[in-house]
């Protein structure tokens, strides 16, 4: 039940070939109720309001003539609340969650578009092909026969502006530590969703590849999708998928005429409570920041080599978080797993517009050191995603010097050190009131992920903090 991308049935990236004697070894497992959307990471995370986060790693065979087998590593962030849910690259209401029938609204990365580094000669001098975002609607009915889901999609990002409906059904098994999850689906996609992917413009059009218009056209795609525990919080996740395109497409000039396999393996770490995510007696955790851009690289800052803020566009930022506590002595260790959402405002300095910017990160901090009876120290690190409504002026300026894209999605890392303010200065009513310094890191993961713009580079912020339990 994974499939570590959006699993675009009609797109070009996952994929499962399953055989016969493969589905026969598991007719003896038991199959509860599960969800069915193309989205391969749906039921992973089991806990109301459970969370997780890791990466998967895909293959394909591109579906451009000569473009051989692409690669891209997708990170992974889950969130699965009563009302909403984040799994990576989708997010999406419940409007309408029962037992055996859900309806939701949701938003998704579309993994479609021309390769960012080796073009193949067929669509070299071609406009660029972009990788869209759809807004999505999505019914999804299940029961002991298994799960059927339909969703109909549309590009809210001005690449193509098509359209697209899916129609599937899965059914899942689970023994023991195993989950798998054969699934069928067909997508029907409109001309203009084709067209700008696979077709040739007359203005692209040469003696080798003629001018070309797909049509609208019906896909069909196999896959199998499974998830393994390895202990109580890692899972290894896995899928293979079989694609076969509309006729219109596979007969385009830059489309190879042939199935499409796509494959992914992935690890997870679940970082769901024990508890109720948003129990009465667990505290809201408050943070408010203020920080300036800074040319120290990330490791550098970390190593306490390099802590300048004195840059030519002098930008800064301030926000305010909110958290609440995940995961409280993780085996008995002194760490703490924290999930934070916040606000940050960038100061452009005149430079463009001053803008907004959203982040949502899961934190680890550590607190075993010698003195922390006396003092509590934490050292902590957050992971997560971040989404600006600007490309932040120091990441287009650095960005632009390198030669290299930039994109308002990013990963966000989050390192920092901090003491109790009441253990410091002895007020015990203040013991859980933290002052700090931190690092708030936007990035791409070196440019292999297609889901952060491939890009390769980001912008550091050093900042100071203050953060307590209410």
């Amino acid at each position: 039940m994974l499939k570590l991308q959006q699993v675009e049935l009609d797109d070009r990236r996952f994929g499962s070939i399953w055989s016969a004697a493969a589905l026969a070894s598991f007719m003896c497992l038991s199959s509860p109720l599960a969800w069915a959307t193309s989205d391969p990471l749906t039921s992973i995370i089991d806990t109301p309001g459970g969370a997780g986060m890791g990466f998967v790693t895909r293959m394909e065979s591109s579906p451009y003539r000569g473009g051989g087998v692409r690669h891209d590593l997708v990170p992974v962030y889950l969130y699965e609340g009563k009302y909403a849910y984040l799994h990576g690259y989708r997010a999406g209401l419940k409007l309408y969650d029962q037992e055996d029938s859900r309806f939701d609204v949701f938003l998704s990365h579309r993994f479609e578009g021309f390769p960012y580094d080796k073009i193949p000669s067929s669509i070299a001098g071609m406009a660029e092909r972009n990788p869209g975002a759809d807004l999505g609607v999505s019914y999804q009915r299940s029961g002991p026969w298994g799960a059927v889901y339909t969703e109909y999609l549309h590009d809210v990002s001005g690449a193509s502006a098509g359209n697209e409906l899916r129609l599937g059904y899965n059914y899942e098994w689970q023994h023991e530590r195993w989950r798998l999850r054969p699934q069928l689906m067909f997508a029907a996609r409109d001309a203009n969703l084709n067209n700008y992917y696979y077709g040739v413009q007359p203005g692209e059009a040469t003696a080798q590849r003629p001018a070309y218009q797909t049509g609208s056209g019906i896909n069909a795609q196999l896959g199998l999708y499974g998830a393994y525990s390895l202990t109580k919080r890692w899972r290894l996740l896995a899928g293979v998928s079989a694609t076969q395109w509309a006729k219109g497409v596979r007969n385009s000039p830059i489309v190879d005429n042939r199935v499409q396999i796509a494959s992914n393996l992935g690890l997870m770490y679940d970082v769901s409570p024990e508890h109720a995510v948003w129990p009465d007696n667990k505290p809201l955790i408050v943070k408010l920041m203020v920080g300036k851009a800074t040319d120290c690289n990330l490791i550098n800052v970390m190593e306490f080599r390099c802590a300048s803020t004195k840059t030519v566009d002098n930008t800064g930022i301030s926000a305010i978080q909110v958290g609440r506590p995940f995961i409280e002595r993780l085996n008995g260790w002194p760490l703490d797993v924290v999930g934070y959402v916040g606000l940050l405002r960038h100061d452009e300095q005149g430079l463009q517009a001053n803008f907004w910017q959203a982040d949502a990160y899961m934190k680890a901090f550590y607190y075993g050191f010698p003195w922390s009876e006396r003092v509590r120290t934490r050292l902590g690190f957050g992971i997560g995603l971040s989404y600006a409504q600007k490309v932040p002026f120091v990441e287009q300026r650095d960005q632009t010097l390198r030669g290299r894209n930039s994109s308002k999605i990013l990963n966000y890392l989050d390192p920092s050190i901090d003491v109790s303010v009441g253990d410091l200065f002895g007020v015990r009513s203040m013991s859980e009131t933290y002052l700090g310094v931190g690092v708030s890191h936007r990035s791409g993961i070196f440019g292999t992920s297609q889901v952060l713009g491939n890009v390769n580079g980001g912008s550091n912020y050093i900042y100071s903090y203050l953060e307590w339990k209410m």
